[in-house]
């Protein structure tokens, strides 16, 4: 398969977007890497944690997006991928259960 050149993807993208999107798109495809993402991922799970403490199921479906994409940035295994899931999980019920000890039991109820 050819690879194609700038201008037609940009041409084949910009059809499925408002104008105002075309803008963003022109940014977005001059960022390289999955940094941006990943911390972007990381300031929302701040937020949801603060304002949801109680919600362990928001909390670990944030912390599963953030293992992926950093498994994807770094090549992790299934393995190590689970076992950051698992380690990033268990500080984030010590923090919720430190930050809401009355409500917080870990289950997301």
């Amino acid at each position: 398969m050819a690879k194609r050149k700038k201008s037609e993807r940009e041409s084949f993208y910009t059809q499925a977007v408002s104008e105002a999107e075309r803008l963003l798109l022109d940014e977005a495809m001059e960022i390289e890497g999955l940094d941006e993402e990943i911390a972007l991922l990381r300031v929302k799970l701040l937020s949801a944690l603060s304002e949801h403490p109680e919600n362990t199921d928001l909390l670990i479906k944030g912390v599963g997006m953030l293992v992926r994409a950093v498994g994807t940035k770094y090549r992790l295994s299934k393995k190590a991928r689970e076992n950051l899931t698992e380690a990033i999980t268990d500080v984030l019920k010590e923090i919720g259960g430190a930050l809401y000890p009355e409500g917080f039991n870990g289950t997301g109820a």
